[in-house]
């Protein structure tokens, strides 16, 4: 079996990377850095996935997990979505996937963060719904998970701020961030073992999107 990870040098497309090699998986990895894995079941291209015509052939993989995106940048809306769809676009018309995953994010439902990241995001899940049903005659499962907090090098800054840190725990119910691990958990689970979810988002933000604690009453005297 065989899968591709698009930004696989680091955080969350590293993590899958080992998980799906820890599992026996040839892993094809797709990142403008150099890889950050070496394995003999690991093949890195160095490639841009806003660059369509620079996406490597590749033709025999089973999964397809669309995890590279930029935060806060000029270019989210170009490679967060239209890359995206470069590459996933490529590879269900190169390959006979059983399974496509999209990284969204927590944002792309709330519209918190960033304007051009959140909407980069939104138009993740639109895509992903129209990639399900095009893929489902042919029995392959199109989902994506909506993270909130990851603890990645990425989001240290914000972790290591008390004052910052505080507040997000303020708001999250279960007081802790995912670890990449986590995250590897669902990707596994979304993509090897699930055979009937598909064109469905999963929101996996330690409760803080819908277990806010709204209800307020004076205690009794």
């Amino acid at each position: 079996m065989k899968i591709i990870i698009t930004g696989s040098s680091g955080g969350i497309g590293t993590a899958v990377a080992m998980r799906f090699l820890s599992l026996g998986y040839t892993v094809y990895g797709l990142d403008l850095k150099s890889a950050a894995i070496t394995h003999q079941n690991y093949i890195h291209f160095q490639t841009d996935i806003r660059d369509a015509a620079a996406l490597p052939e590749i033709d025999d993989a089973d999964i397809l997990f669309n995890n590279a995106g930029l935060q806060n940048c000029e270019d989210d809306i170009e490679n967060n979505l239209t890359g995206t769809i470069y590459v996933t676009e490529k590879y269900t018309n190169a390959c006979k996937l059983r399974a496509v995953l999209f990284n969204a994010s927590a944002s792309a439902v709330s519209g918190q963060e960033f304007p051009l990241y959140a909407a980069s995001k939104a138009g993740l899940l639109g895509y992903m719904r129209n990639v399900a049903i095009r893929l489902a005659p042919a029995g392959a499962v199109v989902n994506a998970i909506s993270l909130g907090g990851v603890d990645t090098p990425l989001n240290e800054r914000v972790m290591r701020d008390a004052d910052s840190w505080q507040k997000i725990m303020d708001v999250t119910p279960l007081k802790k961030w995912m670890t990449t691990e986590e995250v590897a958990d669902w990707v596994e689970f979304l993509t090897v073992k699930n055979r009937s979810m598909s064109g469905q988002n999963l929101i996996i933000d330690n409760g803080e999107k819908d277990l806010i604690p709204t209800f307020v009453w004076p205690e009794e005297e």
